[in-house]
């Protein structure tokens, strides 16, 4: 059995004892599966497979829409555990894909098609109420219909997806090519069988689809074009719709979401643009986990992770679908550390009660105090040899990586430099997005730095919470042209967390200038970074104390 069939069989077999393990137990039997089709409105016909009771209709219905053959078995798995507890299920192959006809192209169909198919399910006697439900590209699907529901859909359950792509794609000028270089490979519409890492290494990486991949794709092409939030790009067509459409929303949405899920920040965006009349009957509810809704904390198996996608959907539809009640605002996260959820009125959680604290960088130290002398550390970046990726959160092919991984000791790599406090003497309670505030030189007219923040326990195991990047030429939106050799002050921005560090550990800084492939290798390059053509060594400096006061910057509470 080779690693990919070893991971299916293990992620259907989780899915069945999430099923198993809810408080629904099954009462009825499912009837036969039937396959269908529905014709759009250019007239390409879609494959629909439906999944029914064996008891007279009408029901509540879950309709999903997938553009994943690979995922036959896992739809079909759904639809039984589905039917025995009282709900038909729809799922609707998206055009190009399994049987359905018509041209694979990514993202840009699925709203007629799946009005289409909303407009299908409203002449069905069978079907009673709709409930949307997805994970990922299936969240899309129901993102991108959830401004025109038909009567019949009382409610969304949306996981791991949200409507901001910029923020999904890009980290200030740095590409996510462990997400959208793989996904582009993976989901291209024919086979590639080039080596991945190989594949995102491509210099230019304009050019990637032609030489390596067999084939032209204008929309990977699209995305590795625009690396700045403000490029008109991601402001209009497919992309500009998907924005605009949370404030427009027209039924409750249930938003599930984890700390370590590649999504993270683009959904709780969605999430904050909902109207208010639709946010006041929405959930939102953020745990720890990748997004696979698995377990990221190498080595440590918290009790009260309740790291599940199937229990909470199941309540959700419960409500909405079978006893037809309209849910109340409710907000839940998980906080890392103290293995504790929570329930808050709104989010993000406000700022009122909250603590900026800053730990100073000082020749290897994390220090309450801003070191009055000035000081640097220096070291060389060479992109033909980049840091690899150990951890992290921006991550979705290379799954080993996802999460909180144990970390190698300081000076590893002389290209890695390590920053560390004392032994804290009260526990931490960081929550919300940290930021490293940072005073750089290179010798490169542009190039990136990173950083790793992390949790040190007592006995030396290190294990990374938050990472992030920034590249001096798009720091800041109107960020002048770099010139070697000037000190610019940087901001390594990172994703909202909610993260008890606990007294007796000590908070460790990474500082470096590429994590791959979380993040593209910078070239050291100035311009448009999938242009490039070669690459060349920068030699970097950290400046820190006196006028140049770097700094990790934390959101504490309590």
């Amino acid at each position: 059995m080779s690693d990919a069939d070893d991971f299916i069989t293990r992620y259907l077999n989780n899915i069945t004892s999430q099923y198993e393990s809810s408080r629904f137990k099954p009462e009825y039997e499912p009837a036969e599966p039937e396959t269908t089709k529905v014709t759009c409105r250019d007239g390409v016909e879609l494959t629909v497979d439906i999944f029914r009771p064996a008891t007279p209709g009408p029901y509540p219905t879950i309709v999903v829409r997938c553009p994943y053959p690979q995922q036959v078995e896992l739809w079909k798995l759904h639809g039984e555990h589905l039917n025995r507890r009282g709900y038909a299920m729809v799922c609707e192959w998206c055009r190009g894909t399994y049987t359905s006809g018509g041209t694979w192209e990514p993202n840009v169909n699925e709203r007629n098609d799946g009005a289409d198919l909303l407009a299908w399910c409203e002449h069905q006697d069978w079907i009673d109420v709709i409930g949307l439900w997805g994970t990922s590209y299936l969240s899309l699907t129901c993102w991108t219909v959830a401004d025109i529901t038909t009567p019949k859909v009382a409610s969304i359950c949306a996981n791991h997806y949200g409507t901001d792509r910029f923020a999904s794609a890009y980290q200030k000028g740095s590409f996510r090519c462990d997400v959208l270089t793989a996904w582009a490979m993976q989901n291209a519409g024919y086979p590639v069988d080039a080596d991945y890492m190989k594949s995102a290494l491509h210099l230019p990486q304009m050019s990637v689809d032609e030489d390596m991949w067999g084939g032209r794709l204008d929309w990977y092409r699209d995305w590795i074009s625009h690396p700045k939030d403000a490029d008109a790009y991601w402001d209009e067509g497919f992309w500009g719709l998907l924005k605009s459409i949370p404030s427009k929303v027209k039924v409750p949405m249930f938003i599930h979401e984890g700390w370590f899920d590649h999504h993270l920040g683009s959904a709780l965006t969605g999430y904050a643009a909902l109207n208010e009349q639709v946010k006041e009957h929405s959930w939102l509810r953020i745990g720890c986990w990748n997004h696979y809704f698995l377990n990221p904390l190498e080595g440590l198996e918290p009790k009260h992770l309740d790291a599940a996608e199937v229990p909470a959907a199941l309540e959700w539809f419960d409500l909405t679908l079978k006893r037809k009640q309209t849910p109340m605002r409710q907000v839940e996260y998980y906080e890392i550390g103290s293995d504790s959820w929570h329930v808050a009125d709104s989010w993000p959680l406000p700022s009122a009660g909250a603590d900026e604290v800053r730990l100073y960088l000082k020749s290897g130290e994390l220090t309450a105090e801003a070191p009055q002398a000035a000081s640097a550390a220096e070291y060389d970046y060479d992109p033909a040899n980049p840091v690899m990726t150990r951890g992290g959160e921006a991550l979705l092919t290379t799954m080993d990586e996802i999460g909180a991984r144990i970390q190698p000791e300081p000076g590893w790599r002389d290209d890695v430099i390590t920053f560390e406090s004392e032994p804290l003497d009260h526990d931490l309670h960081i929550q919300g997005a940290i930021s490293v505030d940072l005073y750089v030189s290179s010798s490169a007219p542009d190039t990136a730095f990173t950083a790793k923040l992390m949790c040190v326990d007592p006995d030396g195991t290190a294990r990374n919470y938050r990472t992030s990047i920034t590249t001096i030429g798009l720091d800041t939106p109107d960020a002048a042209p770099y010139k070697p050799g000037e000190i610019r002050r940087v901001s390594i921005d990172m994703w909202g967390i909610c993260w008890m560090v606990p007294a007796g550990s000590r908070i460790r800084c990474d500082i470096s200038s590429s994590d791959f492939p979380q993040y593209s290798v910078h070239t050291n390059h100035a311009g448009l970074w999938s242009e490039q053509t070669g690459t060349q060594v920068a030699h970097q400096t950290i400046h820190m104390g006196g006028a140049t006061p770097s700094a990790i910057v934390l959101p504490v509470r309590g």
